[in-house]
């Protein structure tokens, strides 16, 4: 029996050694295992985290304290100061959490008598408790809670002492150094040149620019001199907006070197502010001005008129735009009535921001709707974007022409109306008055502005002569081509491209979309694409990109930017074409020209539509160029709700062409410009001056401010 235990106790042992052995060996693939990791994660921290913790090593030992820039200034054609920026102290209030109405009350108590105390005596009128309890605003009725309120601007020094040194006493309330934006109180171009709003309230809201909310997720990874700060204001709308990056100039910045108790131990090292810069636009502002006074003075006079061809009622508001022919330069952009800008720099209550919706949007680029006391009362009326009308034809024409389906000679009998659909649902177009023109041909369609030409020659030969839908995909590359129904390429935040009816199952059949099209009731556009199609018109086919901008210079006048104009795209279409149209263009009948001492091709349109309640609203359109023989100047003008085009729109593009062969010059000399008293141009020129000062006070002040600046934060 010994044996056999011998043998059964070697097989123990060697199964004992096995086991042995495979623990030691896992034992070791596991260190091994943890060494390797060790030795990668090291690999890591030194060459791939290395750098990154290197830098968050230093940013621990310092401090940096962001000092906001003077936004550019931008001016007119001839250097008139627009908008432009000063540097300033303010007083802000942000709600605490937790905050009783009672201790509000209490606090605009003793905010009130410091600046009866400290305050200068010229302060009218001077701030009273119970007006700095409303601008605190508990209930946030005029901002969003966790904005800061400006209780007040412009404060001296003994008040910032006063202030700083009590600030324990005044919780919430802090002094912001920042740039107040200004704009001229002749309210030149405000829609065009935009307006500003809180950085922090736009990247927050959820309906806020994208561009903004980009920013603020990737604004922590900036250079300090280019971090948005939360309570600067930045561009909102129009030029602010579509140059914000060009206005705002870079940041100054303070650099403390700190301990691990954040305790400054070293000199500061100071970065200056970069002052943004200025725009000088294309925009003439005595131009301007008189643009914007024709169309107010002109819809008064048409309201009022005991003419009946003349007399709209209800026209209350008015568009137009003003192009140079070989530049694209945009030289008067007019959208009225308009607003005051200057609102924007206290806090605005619900009711007057729910009527200022009525005046802020540019109706030369996108909708824009009448106001009326009553909103159910403004649906029955129409928007900045109407039909054409009449000024479609020569654009019709040209479509026809280039499509063979008539040429230049051709004689049409004009019956007054054609008709067209099947037997029994025929439906008729008629001429305005139901006027037969009788035998005419492709210029005298221009000129009589026959609807029974376009629609039976042009409209329905489109359809008869393609098969489905062709017809209506060729009109519609034709109107793209002349920039309708697309964007201008102006770069203007939310242009519209205008509406495609003729797309519209509402049209009916292509048919029926391709007849009323042709005569200018299938397209609503903007004033801004209106005068580009104008501009292309005169030019014989080239669409030039609108601009508004002449140059861009730094603070210290350098040219940053020129100009240069762009063309878009151009159609080549033979001379005859372009002649037939010019022909009818020069001999349409139109009011308000009397007297003007130049050639120039126009055309009128009276464009209908169902709006509401309303049946067959009628907007005047009016579209013209001058000089004829060598076009300088082309002028578009739309009155929703102004009747016929001859009357409600071409009086005001003729004060608008007077304003610019005054100022700037049909013939490349200024006829009569206006007279700049001495006075005026020193005022000017100090207002210039007062801002590169400004932007030098603010850098000297922010450099002596040491350790107070800690608070400083902008709004632009």
């Amino acid at each position: 029996m010994q044996p056999i235990r011998s043998e059964e106790q070697k097989k123990r042992d060697t199964a004992n050694r096995r086991s042995f052995s495979f623990r030691l060996n896992i034992f070791f693939f596991l260190t091994f295992f943890v060494f390797s990791v060790l030795i990668i994660r090291l690999a890591v921290l030194q060459f791939v985290e290395g750098p990154e913790l290197r830098e968050k090593v230093a940013s621990i030992g310092t401090r940096y304290v962001k000092i906001p820039p003077i936004r550019g200034n931008i001016y007119d054609l001839k250097g008139e100061p627009i908008a432009y920026s000063t540097s300033t102290q303010s007083l802000y209030y942000t709600i605490q959490p937790n905050t009783k109405e009672s201790d509000a009350k209490e606090l605009a108590e003793h905010l009130a008598d410091a600046f009866e105390k400290f305050g200068d005596k010229t302060d009218a009128p001077p701030l009273t408790a119970d007006k700095i309890f409303e601008m605190m605003d508990i209930k946030g009725r005029l901002s969003y809670v966790f904005e800061p309120r400006r209780i007040k601007a412009g404060i001296n020094e003994k008040e910032i002492a006063y202030f700083m040194e009590n600030n324990d006493h005044y919780v919430g309330v802090d002094i912001i150094e920042e740039s107040i934006r200004h704009y001229d109180k002749d309210t030149v171009a405000v829609q065009l040149v935009g307006y500003m709003k809180g950085f922090n309230s736009l990247y927050q809201d959820e309906n806020g620019l994208r561009k903004y909310q980009e920013i603020k997720q990737d604004n922590a990874n900036r250079d300090p001199v280019d971090q948005y700060l939360d309570k600067e204001k930045v561009g909102y709308d129009g030029l602010e907006l579509m140059y914000q990056d060009e206005l705002r100039g870079k940041n100054g910045v303070k650099k403390y070197p700190v301990d691990s108790m954040s305790r400054i131990i070293g000199p500061m090292e100071l970065t200056v502010p970069e002052k943004g810069n200025n725009l000088y636009l294309t925009i003439d502002k005595n131009v301007q001005l008189r643009a914007e006074e024709a169309i107010t003075n002109h819809l008064e006079k048409i309201r009022n008129s005991s003419n009946p061809r003349e007399r709209a009622k209800y026209a209350r508001t008015g568009y137009a735009v003003a192009m140079e022919v070989k530049t694209g330069k945009v030289v008067a952009m007019a959208s009225m009535p308009d607003y005051d800008p200057n609102v924007w720099q206290g806090p605005i209550n619900q009711e007057t921001s729910k009527y200022l919706q009525y005046f802020i949007n540019n109706g030369t680029i996108r909708t824009s709707m009448p106001y009326y006391e009553d909103p159910k009362e403004g649906m029955n009326h129409p928007s900045s974007l109407v039909y054409l009308g009449s000024t479609q034809k020569p654009l019709t024409v040209l479509l026809g022409l280039n499509e063979k389906l008539f040429t230049p000679q051709t004689t049409y009998l004009d019956r007054g109306a054609f008709y067209f659909g099947r037997e029994g649902h025929k439906t008729s177009v008629s001429n305005a008055s139901n006027v037969a023109n009788g035998a005419i041909q492709p210029w005298k369609a221009i000129a009589k502005s026959s609807n029974a030409f376009m629609a039976e020659m042009i409209g329905n030969k489109l359809f008869t002569s393609k098969p489905g839908n062709e017809g209506l995909e060729i009109w519609d590359r034709y109107m793209e081509e002349f920039g309708l129904g697309v964007l201008t390429g102006s770069g203007l935040p939310n242009e519209s491209k205008g509406v495609k009816d003729y797309f519209s199952e509402s049209s009916g059949s292509a048919q029926a979309a391709l007849v009323f099209a042709s005569f200018g009731q299938q397209g609503r556009y903007t004033a801004l694409q209106l005068a580009q199609y104008t501009t292309m018109l005169a030019n014989h086919g080239k669409r030039l990109k609108p601009q508004f901008v002449n140059e861009i210079r730094d603070a210290k006048g350098n040219l940053v930017q020129g100009y240069k104009p762009e063309v878009l795209n151009q159609v080549d279409f033979p001379s005859a074409y372009w002649d037939v149209v010019e022909r009818g263009m020069s001999q349409v009948s139109v009011q308000g020209f009397e007297g003007f001492p130049y050639s120039f091709n126009r055309k009128t349109g009276t464009s209908q539509q169902d709006v509401g309640k309303r049946k067959r609203v009628e907007n005047a359109v009016f579209i013209a160029y001058a000089p004829a023989n060598d076009p300088v100047l082309a002028v578009a003008v739309v009155v929703p709700d102004g009747g016929y085009g001859g009357w409600g729109a071409a009086p005001i593009a003729r004060k608008i062409f007077d304003a610019y062969d005054d100022e700037i010059g049909l013939t490349g000399t200024p006829k009569n410009p206006t007279k700049r008293e001495e006075e005026s141009g020193g005022n000017t020129a100090n207002a210039q001056n007062q801002q590169v000062n400004n932007g030098t006070a603010n850098e000297n002040n922010t450099a002596a401010g040491g350790n107070n600046g800690g608070n400083a934060a902008t709004g632009q």
